[in-house]
């Protein structure tokens, strides 16, 4: 029998775990804590509604409230069991009487997703019925989600519990979150993008060319500017060029005037005219 040594093994694991890794960051291992929830009329429009809450998943969300003599815990879950009962959505826990049943407020088999811009209203139904108001109908559970990009998650309050109806009452809540916000759009055009991207490539070229030529070949001077040789070379072809396409005369015209003759002038022999004196 073969015995696999300790080394080989240890490989064998890391191996395995850097390709989970590598799958998990590819998406081919996805996780969609949404799909918990089971809505009411199957729609694709909710779905999406539901997908845009992914990261609020598998989250606990507690809230405490005083009013009179009650007092009551409520805690929230998107999609998973709030307070660990099994499919409650939103639960009731009364302080008072901590040996009483928690009150289920809406369950997450019975989800309604609606969403605009920057908003979700989420909706458990089929909650725990009322003993005296409401016509003894089901509690459910608004959850209104409103943007906020300075926070991922924020803080769950408690806004009322309308039961003084006859029908249709509801607990309403509201938290904000990063999560529902919608994408932010660049203000950059195409060329103010090319134009930051040449003038970083420039950058980098003239710093590390210089680097290189300071720490490397040792230049001094104008010659640790980065192919010196090359750029003077266009700035002389460059100011050839201008003047070939700017220069009014032509180039094969005669001056105008003449300088100044650096050879001395032969001096003429001078004329003497004493013969002509009366003696």
């Amino acid at each position: 029998m073969e015995v696999v040594s300790s080394h080989s093994g240890g490989s064998f694991l890391i191996w395995t775990m850097a390709v989970q890794l590598i799958l998990c960051g590819s998406g081919v291992y996805t996780t969609d804590s949404t799909k918990s929830c089971q809505l009411l009329t199957e729609s694709e429009s909710e779905r999406k509604v539901l997908s845009r809450l992914e990261p609020l998943a598998n989250k606990n969300f507690t809230v405490e409230t005083k009013g009179g003599d009650d007092s009551y815990t409520y805690v929230f879950q998107l999609c998973g069991d709030a307070g660990g009962i099994p499919g409650a959505g939103v639960v009731q826990f009364d302080k008072k009487k901590p040996e009483a049943k928690p009150k289920v407020i809406g369950i997450y088999n019975a989800t309604q997703a609606i969403g605009g811009s920057d908003w979700v209203m989420l909706i458990y139904k089929n909650g725990t019925a009322y003993s005296e108001f409401c016509d003894k109908e089901m509690r459910k559970a608004y959850v209104m989600i409103s943007c906020n990009r300075k926070m991922d998650v924020g803080p769950l309050d408690v806004v009322l519990e309308d039961r003084a109806r006859g029908h249709e009452c509801f607990y309403l809540f509201e938290m904000d979150s990063s999560a529902v916000c919608p994408p932010v759009q660049s203000q950059l055009s195409t060329g103010s993008i090319i134009l930051i991207i040449g003038f970083c490539l420039l950058a980098v070229y003239l710093i590390g060319g210089f680097l290189y030529q300071r720490l490397i070949v040792g230049a001094k001077g104008m010659e640790q500017f980065p192919n010196y040789a090359f750029w003077v070379e266009i700035g002389n072809l460059t100011a050839d060029g201008c003047d070939f396409m700017c220069r009014s005369r032509n180039r094969e015209e005669a001056p105008a005037y003449r300088g100044v003759v650096a050879e001395p002038l032969e001096e003429e022999p001078e004329e003497r005219d004493d013969h002509l004196l009366p003696m």
